[in-house]
């Protein structure tokens, strides 16, 4: 079952912030980060109860081709999943406790 999708405002800069960085690596690399992240992003809604709790109630989709993680949860209510970060795997996973 499809579930809908829901985005904290941070998620936005997390995302613009990446974008930067590989853009600024080689021009074009922007481009293909997004449509990865665009990617794991149907994978987690189509079925985000496959991807395993790492702590508390937060689950996490590790992107295929760059070090990047989605940190979601599962509102079973009102059939969401809510992604609270997108952050490389080697940056401070505190930051999710925050959000």
């Amino acid at each position: 079952m499809d579930y809908g999708l829901y985005f904290l405002d941070e998620v936005k800069s997390d995302i613009r912030e990446a974008k930067d960085l590989y853009k600024t690596q080689k021009p074009g690399l922007e481009k293909r980060f997004a449509q990865e992240i665009k990617k794991s992003i149907l994978k987690l809604q189509n079925h985000p109860k496959s991807y395993e709790i790492r702590y508390k109630n937060i689950r996490s989709v590790f992107t295929e081709v760059f070090p990047y993680a989605i940190h979601f949860f599962i509102d079973d209510k009102l059939k969401q999943v809510v992604i609270i970060a997108i952050l490389h795997q080697s940056r401070n996973q505190n930051i999710n406790q925050d959000r």
